[in-house]
């Protein structure tokens, strides 16, 4: 079974979230890869990725995914939230983290998280190698 992580990151995370996923390019080339709209396309612009994009967050784009964690098709999500911008949706940013903890997905929303569970899953897939 493929690993299916979801990557969602505010505008002004956007750029972090292109450096930390150039960090583990070669893990996450192992994996089956979701994000939002413009999140997705810089990834995969960035890194040669290929990623599955919904729509942007604002758009529903964080529902989608959280729909599809609902129904066990995420394995884990990385947010990278901007805590100092009121967001419009932040409806469903909640929904999708509330998601997150009902199913036990993985959910890191800063960068520190997001490195800690890369590199176990990196570490994961070397050990299966």
């Amino acid at each position: 079974m493929t690993t299916r992580v979801a990557l969602i990151a505010h505008d002004m995370k956007k750029d972090d979230i292109v450096t930390l996923t150039g960090e583990f390019v070669d893990t996450l080339a192992q994996c089956s890869l979701v994000a939002t709209g413009t999140t997705g396309g810089r990834i995969a612009a960035a890194h040669g990725l290929e990623v599955e994009r919904k729509l942007s967050g604002p758009h529903g784009g964080d529902l989608q995914i959280g729909a599809e964690l609902a129904e066990g098709r995420v394995n884990i999500v990385i947010f990278l939230r901007d805590p100092m911008t009121p967001q419009p949706h932040e409806p469903d940013i909640n929904a999708l983290v509330r998601a997150c903890d009902v199913h036990n997905v993985p959910c890191a929303t800063n960068i520190a998280t997001a490195r800690m569970i890369l590199d176990d899953l990196r570490l994961c897939f070397s050990r299966a190698s």
